[in-house]
């Protein structure tokens, strides 16, 4: 499988789980970095924004994905 098979409708990689996965990531390493510099007294200055963002982003391709797959159920479940 090439690089551009994974923006092909049919391939075997969720885009929506991974773009996901990487948003929860980047949240969970600001986090660590967050609490490290407050266990050596240091503040973390940042935007909240930003961090609202990827919470956004998470939580969005997560449920997509859900509701993608509840949604698609239903379609097979049908007669």
């Amino acid at each position: 499988m090439g690089f551009w098979d994974i923006f092909r409708t049919r391939n075997r990689y969720n885009e929506k789980n991974i773009v996901g996965f990487l948003s929860f990531a980047v949240m969970s390493l600001f986090a660590t970095v967050d609490i490290i510099t407050g266990i050596l007294g240091k503040e973390l200055v940042h935007s909240d924004t930003i961090f609202n963002s990827f919470v956004i982003v998470t939580l969005g391709a997560f449920g997509i994905a859900e509701a993608g797959a509840i949604f698609a159920a239903k379609q097979e479940a049908k007669p």
